[in-house]
């Protein structure tokens, strides 16, 4: 008999260790040999604790488990009260485009040899016959764009490192996931370590360097484990070795790491805090040395995209967002977890077909795309295509695609409050705009909440000031959040007022 349970934080975090446990005790006892493979989640997370088993037909789901649950495996499947049919069959699955996300939850994450025999380092043994301006050029045909908030171009990041001076070059990956709602790079590495490995190996080519490191926030215990020994298995296997090595480092938890300059005087053993630019990282990045720093998701997704042709990878999406892109859906909704499809999906689609809509089945009153700095969009907004270009015409950002849906009892004015003080608190604390900006920010809210309809002009000033003046993202940004809620829920603002009097 063999089991699948996910070593996934969420379903962890939901029982899934003491579920596996339980599984083997009960074959024990039955004298049933059970063989229990830890696979990553299969993204939803509605279903976790999801166990699979495997069958004659195929792998068969059953979740959310409990302890209760599991003596009921040992009997007849199809009468089990968790049966969900076959997992590849359910309708969250059979509606996704899974490149990047291929082998998450279907393989032992830990075994290079189901890594291989799923298609893992075909990407890798192509690269290795290729030189480094075909690499370079490969993904730059193929219009992948940094997955990690910003949208620019990979193909043209590694090129400005790969024809830079420099005797040492650095790969280095951004898997500080701090946004609210995201959790890609988080399952990304719990389920497939091996596709970022192969990511950076084939980044390493194409730039010349030899030396990579993953910067993981200290949250993602899980995540940290398993890299680790995914990166000692590639290294015993020779998948790397002295052409290209790489490194997991952990972060001590502070929001702005995540933020590439600021993550780079961390590494360096520096307090986490923003460089002006230029120089550039592509020049001047890790130690002073030509630096590639991409995010996890960016790195996962060039292997495939090695293996199958840049116009494979090509053909998906619309406009200048290319490919597939995981969605990380949370908040108040039914249906929460990660789906990839491929850039074009209305929000709409997105929230009510795919999400469900909301958990507590009141309307949908707004959805923040792009985590705590990411605006908010409300219903009259919901035919907007998800795409880069698309989103910023409406003055939003994709980010790191993680959504948020507030239903109709969300009071935006509080929403906004939020962001400014998150950015108050998370500020590295280098430049006026976000330092003092974000702490004025919270008294003037406070102002608003008071009924002081004279501090709402000051507000938007503020925010102005904070989106043209701040260093980086997280002042920079935080006017989004603030500004679409008070464009779009102007009588969120107006009752503070009204009941002030």
């Amino acid at each position: 008999m063999k089991v699948y349970v996910p070593l996934d934080s969420a379903a962890v975090a939901l029982g899934a260790d003491k579920i596996a446990e339980a599984i083997v005790a009960q074959g024990a006892a039955r004298g049933v040999s059970v063989e229990v493979v830890r696979n990553g989640s299969r993204g939803m997370v509605w279903l976790e604790p999801l166990v699979e088993v495997v069958t004659d037909k195929g792998r068969v789901g059953f979740g959310p488990m409990t302890l209760a649950d599991v003596p009921s495996l040992f009997g007849d499947l199809s009468a089990h009260p968790k049966a969900l049919g076959l997992v590849e069959e359910l309708p969250w699955m059979k509606g996704q485009t899974r490149l990047t996300f291929a082998r998450v939850g279907v393989i032992d994450p830990l075994s290079l040899e189901d890594y291989v025999a799923h298609g893992g380092l075909v990407g890798l043994e192509r690269a290795a016959k290729m030189s480094k301006a075909e690499i370079v050029a490969e993904v730059t045909e193929s219009g992948l764009r940094g997955r990690g908030g910003a949208g620019f171009p990979t193909g043209i990041k590694w090129k400005t490192v790969s024809e830079a001076a420099g005797e040492q070059k650095y790969i280095v990956c951004n898997a500080d996931e701090g946004d609210s709602a995201t959790f890609a790079d988080r399952m990304l590495m719990e389920g497939d370590p091996f596709t970022l490995i192969e990511g950076m190996a084939i980044a390493g080519l194409a730039c010349g360097a030899t030396k990579g490191y993953v910067y993981i926030r200290s949250e993602y215990p899980v995540a940290i484990r398993v890299m680790e020994a995914a990166v000692r298995i590639a290294r015993e296997a020779k998948v790397l070795g002295p052409a290209f090595d790489m490194e997991i480092r952990v972060g001590a938890g502070a929001y702005v790491c995540g933020e590439e300059t600021s993550l780079l005087n961390s590494l360096e053993g520096k307090r986490g805090v923003v460089r002006a630019k230029p120089p550039l990282p592509a020049l001047q990045g890790f130690l002073g040395r030509p630096t590639v720093v991409n995010n996890v998701i960016s790195l996962a997704s060039v292997p495939v995209i090695m293996a199958k042709g840049a116009a494979y990878y090509k053909d998906f999406g619309l406009g200048r967002s290319r490919g597939t892109i995981p969605l990380q859906i949370a908040g108040n909704v039914k249906y929460g977890g990660l789906y990839e499809v491929a850039f074009g999906l209305t929000l709409g689609q997105i929230v009510n077909e795919i999400g469900g809509g909301t958990a507590s089945g009141r309307p949908v009153k707004a959805v923040q795309v792009g985590g705590p700095l990411g605006a908010w969009f409300p219903v009259s907004l919901f035919d907007t295509p998800f795409g880069y270009e698309e989103f910023g015409a409406k003055e939003g950002l994709i980010g790191h695609a993680g959504l948020t849906v507030a239903d109709d009892t969300t009071d935006m004015l509080q929403m906004a409050r939020f962001a400014m003080e998150f950015c108050a608190i998370e500020s590295c604390g280098k430049c006026t705009p976000c330092r003092l900006g974000s702490t004025r920010g919270v008294e003037t809210i406070d102002r608003i909440a008071r009924g002081d309809a004279s501090a709402i002009p000051l507000i938007t000033d503020l925010c102005n000031t904070m989106k043209s003046g701040s260093l980086c993202a997280l002042g920079g940004f935080t006017p989004y959040p603030v500004m679409s809620a008070l464009t779009h829920f102007p009588d969120d603002f107006a009752r503070a007022k009204e009941a002030a009097e």
